[in-house]
């Protein structure tokens, strides 16, 4: 269980850009991504998604092995993100809360439709499925391959 890609944007709307390392402020969320500091309500401030399950969306539609296309910000191995909801975990040294389900939006569903797949059939195929919106309770480093506990 652990970190297999990290991914920040720092304008809304724009490319998500690879990276090694995070940093993490508590309550604030990822230093120099687009989200930094929203703190309308809980669950801004970082996401993540199964790798498995983009990986699954790129072979079943036979499209480009962009692992970005969700614009989550960490993508996870081998830990069922829907178990976190209401918990709290670690990756590395930073804590986390899990607060809800990232559902798909309208945004991802245009983003990902083909002539083959309808903006609906998207969202419903990453409907419980399109990963995990988290609160940052302490902060922190977040490296790729740091373990989730």
């Amino acid at each position: 269980m652990n970190v297999e890609h990290i991914y920040i944007s720092p304008e809304a709307g724009k490319s998500q850009q690879s990276c090694q390392k995070i940093e993490l402020v508590a309550g604030k969320g990822i230093v120099g991504d687009r989200n930094y500091g929203l703190s309308k309500w809980p669950g801004q401030n970082l996401t993540l998604i199964e790798l498995e399950e983009i990986e699954r969306f790129i072979r079943e539609q036979n499209i480009e092995n962009d692992l970005s296309i969700t614009r989550r910000n960490i993508l996870t191995r081998g830990v069922r993100l829907n178990e976190l909801v209401g918990k709290e975990f670690n990756i590395g040294d930073v804590t986390l809360r899990g607060v809800e389900l990232c559902e798909p939006c309208r945004s991802l569903g245009a983003a990902l439709e083909s002539s083959a797949l309808s903006s609906k059939l998207v969202i419903e195929r990453f409907l419980h499925r399109g990963g995990l919106r988290v609160d940052v309770l302490t902060s922190g480093v977040i490296e790729l391959g740091a373990k989730i506990t």
